[in-house]
């Protein structure tokens, strides 16, 4: 039997170069009925232990660096006692929200796995939106989760520090849009899209920039 994926959606503010925004963040829930994996730790740690209503969680999966990623992780490690995988590439967004004595348990990079109800979760490694930002791709779900990378209609903003939009783009064209058009795409904001919805699209977000 494969994982199912269950959505939560938490609210809070992304705080970067000065300024803050409201933003509404979805968190991934990936397993069955005994053990999960969750995908990024924004704003509400109560609220995403809550829907993980006692199971066991085999990892807390930190997409990139920024504060709506992973504000509530520490606490959400705190509640369920899972480690934290997070990309060493974000450290400087992670010590901007933590501080320097709480940290990350495991290195998140491109190719780690994680095995949860009988389905494979695998780091891309997708830089651009920030310089360690990864999504997961599960071949036997279908599913790709990819943080602040794709969204439904383009790329992530690439408009603030750490950010390249020629990264981003390459990382998309190049790890991303290979995948089946079929696959789905849970993103870290708004609503899901399919590969195959985006990929014509490719040249339109080059020629609009960032």
């Amino acid at each position: 039997m494969s994982a199912q994926v269950t959505k939560v959606v938490t609210s809070g503010q992304f705080a970067l170069d000065g300024g803050s925004w409201d933003v509404d963040n979805n968190v991934w829930i990936v397993g069955d009925d005994s053990e999960v994996v969750v995908v990024d730790a924004p704003h509400d740690a109560e609220a995403i232990a809550a829907a993980v209503d006692g199971r066991t969680v085999r990892a807390i999966v930190l997409t990139h660096g920024h504060n709506d990623h992973l504000n509530a992780s520490v606490q959400l490690r705190e509640l369920t006692g899972a480690p934290i995988w997070f990309p060493s590439a974000d450290t400087m967004l992670w010590e901007a929200e933590h501080g320097t004595d709480v940290r990350p348990d495991h290195d998140l990079t491109d190719g780690t796995t994680f095995e949860v109800a009988g389905s494979t979760l695998r780091a891309v490694a997708t830089p651009g939106h920030s310089p360690g930002s990864t999504c997961l791709y599960s071949e036997d779900l279908g599913v790709l989760f990819s943080g602040d990378t794709l969204f439904n209609g383009g790329p992530g903003a690439t408009g603030r520090s750490y950010s390249s939009f020629d990264t981003i783009v390459a990382s998309i064209r190049e790890h991303l849009l290979t995948l089946p058009d079929d696959t789905v795409v849970h993103t870290g904001h708004g609503d899901d899209t399919r590969i195959g919805d985006e990929a014509p699209q490719l040249q339109d977000w080059i020629d609009r920039g960032h």
